[in-house]
C-alpha cells in the first residue's frame, strides 16, 4: 500500500479495464481472495489513519463494495479486542442481505459468525468513517438509505476513508453523481484506498476533491498483458522537462526565443488586456527562454504603446508590424491570444501560416470558432510537421466543440482527445486535474495544483510556461507533448509550493511568473 502523487507516473484504467483485470485475477485465485485482501488493506490503513479514534462508523453498501467494508470491520473488530477494546466498530447494511453477491454474502456471514452486529441506523456521532457504500459500478445518483447515509457522511465533518472510489463518483470521468440534498460543499478530511487499478476519475473533474489523498494498493495482482490504460496520472515533471543544468558553452540563443502576441491596449473597445501579454512573457523569460519578445495589439500602428516593463526590463517589446514582418515569425515559439481581444482575429491567418511551433490561447480560440477558415488553416498545420497547443478552459473547450461547458465536464478526457484529434493539435483542458492529450496518444491527467490559481491571469502565465519548453531545440513530437506536460505539471507545483509555505494572502498571476523555472 502506498501514497499515491509523489513521484513518477501512474497507468488509470477505467471501468471496462478493471474488470477485466478483476476477472483474470479472481480466475487464477481461490474463492473470495480479493475481497479478503482488500477489507485487510482497508481496516489496516483505517488503524493508519485514526489512531485514537473511539467511534468508527463503516457504512456499507448492497454490492461488493460493501463486502469490502465488512471484512475490513471483521478485521478491525478483532484489533480491537487484541488491543483492550478500542475503538467502537459500527456497521449499517444498506440493502437486503439475502440479495449481496456471493463475495459480499461471504463476507457477511464470516462477520456475522465473529460477532459482529449490523446495526439499523448509524451511530449517533463518530471520530472516522468508512464510505463502502457504492463502488465502480455506481451509474446513478444513490437513493433512498444509501443517500441518506451518504448525507450524513459528508456532513458530518468526520474524516472518511472511501473504498475504491467515493460513493456516486465516476470511474471514468470523475464526475459525482450527487445524493439529494447533499451538501456540496462539506468540508472534512478525506482519503481514499483505490484497489487493484487506480481510476481516472479519481484525478479529475470532482474527483481530487471527493477522493482526497488516494492511497493504492494491488492486492498482490500484476499488471495484466493487453489491458490498456485509459489515460496517465503525472506526479511529477517528466525527466527530460525538468529544471536543466545548462552547459557552460552555450549561450542565449541556446534556449530558443519566444514571441507574446497578445494584450489588448486599452484604446480598443475601453478594454485593455495589457497585463495578461505581460505575464506570458515574464513565465517565458522566468520558464528559461534564451529572449522574449512582446507585441501589444490594438496600439498606434509603427511603433509598441509600451516600450518596457519596468519589473522585467529583460522583455523585448515591439510593433505588432515589425514582428509580423520579421524571421522570428518562422524561427521562434508563437504564443497567441492572451487578452488580444478582437484584434487577434486579424492576425492568425498569418501566425497560422508561418509559425512552426504555436501555443493558442484564450482570444485566439475565440476567434478561430467564428471562422471555418480559420480552423481549416488550423487543421492542416500538422502536414507541415508543425506544434500546435491548444490551451482551453472548459468554456473554451465547448466553444470548439460546438458544445456546452456541461457536456465538455461530463467527459474532460473524451473532451480534450476529442479536440487534439479534430485539430490535430496537443491540448491542455485546463481545470481540476487539467487534461493533456495529443492525436493518437494516451491522454494524461496532471496531478498537481490546487485553487490558488483561480485568479485572472494564471492562465497566461501557463502558456508562457508552455512557450518556455516549446523553445528549447526541437526533438520528437513526443518529446514536444512531454515538454508540454512538463510545464502544465511544473505550473501546478508551483501552487501547491505556495500552499505548503503557508504564504499569507492570495497568490497572484504575477508572483507565479516569478517562480516559472
Amino acid at each position: 500500500m502506498r501514497r499515491v502523487g509523489i513521484h513518477g507516473t501512474e497507468p488509470l484504467y477505467g471501468l471496462e479495464a478493471t474488470r477485466s483485470i478483476e476477472r483474470t485475477a479472481s480466475s487464477a485465485l481461490p474463492p473470495h481472495t480479493l475481497m479478503a485482501r482488500a477489507g485487510l488493506r482497508v481496516a489496516e490503513l483505517t488503524r493508519a489513519l485514526a489512531p485514537h479514534a473511539r467511534c468508527i462508523w463503516i457504512a456499507c453498501g448492497p454490492g461488493n463494495n460493501g463486502g469490502d467494508g465488512l471484512v475490513a470491520a471483521t478485521h478491525l473488530q478483532h484489533f480491537g479486542r487484541s488491543t483492550g477494546g478500542l475503538p467502537d466498530i459500527v456497521v449499517t447494511l444498506c440493502g437486503d442481505p439475502a440479495r449481496l453477491p456471493p463475495d459480499a454474502a461471504h463476507a457477511l456471514q464470516q462477520a456475522l459468525a465473529t460477532g459482529l452486529q449490523i446495526q439499523d441506523a448509524p451511530p449517533s456521532s463518530f471520530d472516522f468513517a468508512v464510505d463502502a457504500l457504492l463502488g465502480i459500478g455506481c451509474r446513478r445518483p444513490p437513493e433512498g438509505l444509501l443517500a441518506d447515509h451518504l448525507r450524513i457522511l459528508r456532513s458530518s465533518g468526520a474524516p472518511v476513508l472511501s473504498v475504491d472510489l467515493p460513493s456516486g463518483l465516476d470511474i471514468n470521468t470523475g464526475v459525482l453523481m450527487r445524493a439529494p440534498g447533499e451538501n456540496p460543499q462539506a468540508s472534512q478530511e478525506r482519503h481514499t484506498l483505490s484497489l487493484l487499478t487506480l481510476k481516472p476519475g479519481l484525478f479529475t473533474a470532482n474527483g481530487r476533491d471527493e477522493a482526497g489523498q488516494v492511497w493504492f494498493d494491488d492486492l498482490g495482482v500484476p499488471p495484466c498483458d493487453g489491458v490498456l490504460a485509459q489515460a496517465q496520472l503525472i506526479c511529477e515533471a517528466p525527466h527530460s522537462t525538468a529544471p536543466r543544468r545548462r552547459a557552460h558553452a552555450t549561450h542565449k540563443g541556446s534556449y530558443g526565443e519566444v514571441v507574446i502576441l497578445g494584450g489588448q491596449d486599452i484604446a480598443q473597445a475601453g478594454a485593455g488586456m495589457t497585463g495578461a501579454a505581460v505575464l506570458a512573457a515574464r513565465a517565458a523569460l522566468h520558464g528559461g527562454a534564451g529572449r522574449v519578445y512582446v507585441a501589444l495589439l490594438g496600439e498606434t500602428p509603427g511603433e509598441p504603446a509600451v516600450r518596457w516593463d519596468p519589473e522585467c526590463p529583460e522583455l523585448m517589446f515591439r510593433s505588432v508590424a515589425a514582428l509580423m514582418s520579421s524571421a522570428l515569425m518562422q524561427t521562434a515559439v508563437i504564443v497567441c491570444g492572451c487578452g488580444g481581444g478582437d484584434v487577434v482575429a486579424e492576425l492568425l491567418p498569418a501566425v497560422l501560416a508561418q509559425a512552426p511551433a504555436l501555443v493558442l490561447d484564450a482570444d485566439a480560440l475565440n476567434a478561430i470558432v467564428k471562422d471555418s477558415h480559420l480552423q481549416a488553416r488550423l487543421q492542416e498545420r500538422s502536414a507541415s510537421g508543425w506544434i500546435t497547443v491548444l490551451t482551453p478552459h472548459p468554456l473554451e473547450a465547448a466553444r470548439l466543440l460546438g458544445s456546452d461547458t456541461a457536456t465538455v465536464m461530463s467527459d474532460r478526457l473524451a473532451a480534450a482527445q476529442h479536440l487534439s484529434d479534430r485539430f490535430a493539435a496537443i491540448c491542455v483542458l485546463k481545470g481540476s486535474g487539467s487534461v493533456i492529450s495529443a492525436p493518437g496518444r494516451m491522454p494524461m491527467i496532471n496531478a498537481s495544483g490546487n485553487a490558488a490559481l483561480a485568479t485572472a491571469g494564471t492562465g497566461d502565465v501557463l502558456a508562457g510556461m508552455i512557450g518556455s519548453a516549446l523553445a528549447l531545440p526541437p526533438g520528437s513530437f513526443e518529446q514536444t507533448v512531454q515538454r508540454v506536460a512538463g510545464a502544465v505539471h511544473q505550473h501546478g507545483r508551483l501552487a501547491d509550493r505556495w500552499i505548503q509555505t503557508a504564504h499569507a494572502g492570495h497568490l497572484t498571476a504575477s508572483m507565479l511568473a516569478e517562480q516559472a523555472l
